[in-house]
């Protein structure tokens, strides 16, 4: 019976890491809208530009680490749960 909860567990797992995936994402957007909106409200001068350009390559950063994050756990997860099933660990 064990081996038939490891699937769930799995997916609960997945399925947790995929939310903390979006939540990131999402703050990371947040950020950079953020950003774009203090920076538009003022005047435009070339330094303004600067700094929505920073923050959008911040924001490709945080997503691409989440992104990275998430498929490491993921690939852990299923490692560990694959391994305990055939009987390693």
């Amino acid at each position: 019976m064990a081996n038939i909860d490891k699937p769930m567990e799995l997916s609960d797992e997945v399925l947790e890491e995929i939310k903390e995936g979006q939540q990131s994402a999402i703050e990371a957007v947040r950020k950079f809208a953020d950003t774009v909106d203090k920076t538009l409200a003022g005047d435009d001068h070339p330094s303004g530009r600067e700094e929505i350009v920073d923050s959008a390559l911040k924001m490709a950063d945080r997503l691409v680490a989440t992104q990275y994050d998430f498929l490491s756990k993921v690939v852990h997860s299923a490692g560990e749960s694959l391994g305990e099933s055939s009987g390693e660990k």
